[in-house]
């Protein structure tokens, strides 16, 4: 599934992705280090992997890329 980045703290390494629904959905900072990208900035396109149904409360993100960047380090 694909999302906008939507917040990122560099100090800290995690943010929150937006759906194309409008569901705000946070990632954690072992999330972008396993996405073995660098850093990232809002409104970036990317693709995600959740943990359950993305609509549902308590969802994270528990994988992101840019296709073709970093998608083969990171943790499936």
């Amino acid at each position: 599934m694909q999302a906008s980045l939507h917040t990122f703290d560099p100090a800290t390494t995690s943010g929150s992705v937006i759906l194309d629904t409008g569901k705000v959905v946070p990632f954690t900072a072992e999330a972008f280090a396993a996405s073995g990208l660098r850093h990232l900035r809002v409104g970036q396109r990317l693709s995600i992997e959740v943990s359950g149904d993305p609509e549902a409360a308590g969802t994270l993100v528990e994988r992101l890329w840019i296709v073709g960047i970093g998608a083969d380090q990171a943790i499936r």
